[in-house]
């Protein structure tokens, strides 16, 4: 590189010379009225025709402001003596001279300057042969790089976008981490004191009762310390139902011994010798509230409630509140073709009747199936056609015929069976043949007084003891009994009256 500089410079040089000494011999030529003829290279010998020639020169305006004047000189030949006597140069390398030391010294021709960097070529040639292997090297490191810079740049934007989506995802669980703090917050500044001052009443109310509890139980040991004295006198005559009793004798309207089958023991029930020619086994009675009929299955199966009990004639006369139980109503319903009879009374004392000429209860396999037939009355075929005040699916759905039989604890009920949430018997507050749900609820909740409202019901049902055809929905009678007796006016076989699948066992 450096050797190339040199020699631009040195071409610069010499075309400046050039230049001046052009100008000079033209100038010189013009005087003498010829042009002359010099060799720039002032060092080499003369022609062998040429002599040497005296040249006087003026001074030439080299710009246009001062004019100097250049000393005149001559050139005159030189003897060939002298010439041993000048100095020797390289002109490989440059630097001669002209023969006059005054001319300056000449740069190399353009064939010295090629011989000098062919020279220096070979020194040259391994330093660049060097770099262009380090310039390569450099290269292919300047490609890995920028790979490399690229594979970052989009780690770098991908994480980016990571950072963003982070950014946006932590942002929105701290807003619903504030929301739910703000909530929990006022719940326990505010809902949780307010509970737990209705956990402490309800508390104390609870305390309350376990105190009732425990004087009632105190009450009740202090009356067991007693021995027991039978209240009621049991009559000698007896039957398998109260019809027979009543054939044998029997006419007094009290507690009986009845034993429909002879391999089981007899159990006590209140027979109604006076209403309708009398003979009637009964087999539910509803009159004062005294007993809670929301029972379990197996309580409505066996039975509950009291029989009956002595109003001061020396004998039980007065039936209590009970249910006779579903598997002997079953078999007493399969002795003889059997009819069943209501009677109901409301709070104004005025009473009517509903009566079945055939009525079957199937056994606990059947879930004690309903079936019924044969209506008259004044009451309303309820059992049979449902409540009359409603129409379509919504009166099907109050029909009890051909229902099962459905407690709390046992859903049989037409009311989508075995939903928990849809349960007729737990809604209506007792054991019956429900649909969806009722027409007739004799076995309801007592409310005293007859009208009661949602808002007094424990559901918000008309739960009451309902006879929809007489007194609606919203109205709970005051009386219900239920009362069953072989038809005793025929003499055919109970075998061919009823349908043989009220039959099966």
């Amino acid at each position: 590189m450096q050797l190339i500089l040199v020699f631009l410079f040195c071409i610069a040089a010499a075309e400046d010379r050039s230049l001046d000494y052009d100008d000079l011999t033209g100038v010189v030529g013009a005087r003498e009225g010829k042009k002359w003829s010099v060799d720039p290279r002032g060092h080499r010998p003369l022609g062998v025709n040429e002599q040497p020639t005296e040249i006087h020169r003026t001074p030439v305006s080299t710009t246009h402001e001062a004019v100097t004047r250049r000393s005149r000189f001559e050139v005159t030949s030189t003897p060939q003596k002298q010439k041993s006597s000048q100095r020797k140069f390289d002109h490989d390398k440059g630097g001669c001279s002209f023969l006059t030391e005054e001319l300056g010294v000449l740069c190399p021709n353009g064939c010295e300057l090629r011989t000098a960097l062919l020279k220096d070529e070979r020194s040259m040639m391994p330093v660049i042969e060097n770099l262009k292997l380090q310039v390569s090297n450099l290269s292919q490191s300047s490609k890995k790089i920028n790979i490399y810079v690229e594979r970052v740049d989009n780690e770098m934007h991908w994480r980016e976008s990571q950072y963003i989506g982070n950014n946006q995802i932590l942002s929105s669980y701290n807003t619903e981490l504030e929301e739910r703090f703000a909530l929990i917050k006022e719940k326990v500044t505010q809902t949780l004191p307010s509970s737990i001052r209705l956990m402490r009443s309800l508390v104390d109310s609870l305390k309350e009762k376990l105190q009732k509890l425990e004087r009632a139980v105190l009450t009740q040991k202090e009356y067991c310390a007693h021995p027991c004295t039978v209240s009621c006198n049991i009559p000698v005559v007896s039957g398998r139902e109260c019809n027979e009793i009543y054939e044998n004798g029997g006419r007094t309207s009290q507690l009986y011994l009845i034993q429909p089958d002879s391999f089981k023991p007899p159990y006590k029930v209140y027979c109604d010798m006076t209403t309708d020619e009398g003979g009637w086994t009964l087999i539910q009675n509803r009159q004062d509230g005294s007993v809670d009929f929301g029972r379990s299955w197996d309580a409505y199966k066996n039975g509950f409630g009291n029989i009956a009990f002595d109003s001061g004639k020396g004998f039980c006369d007065t039936p209590g509140e009970y249910w006779l139980g579903n598997d002997r109503i079953s078999q007493l319903t399969k002795l003889r073709t059997t009819e069943l009879f209501f009677e109901m009374q409301d709070w104004n004392n005025d009473m009517v009747k509903a009566h079945y000429s055939k009525f079957v209860v199937q056994s606990e396999i059947n879930k004690y199936r309903l079936s019924v037939n044969g209506y008259s009355g004044v009451a309303g075929n309820t059992l049979m056609e449902g409540a009359k005040m409603l129409f379509g699916i919504n009166r099907t759905m109050t029909i009890h015929q051909d229902m099962m039989f459905s407690t709390y604890d046992r859903d049989n009920d037409g009311w989508e069976p075995e939903n928990p949430s849809k349960q007729c018997a737990r809604e209506d507050g007792g054991g019956w043949w429900y649909n969806r749900c009722h027409s007739a609820n004799p076995n309801g909740r007592y409310y005293f007084g007859g009208v009661y409202t949602k808002e007094m019901a424990k559901h918000g049902t008309d739960d009451g003891i309902v006879w929809m055809d007489w007194k609606g929905s919203w109205y709970s009678l005051k009386t219900m009994s239920m009362k069953i007796r072989p038809e005793f006016t025929s003499s055919i076989p109970v075998q061919e009256q009823i349908p043989q699948e009220f039959l099966a066992v």
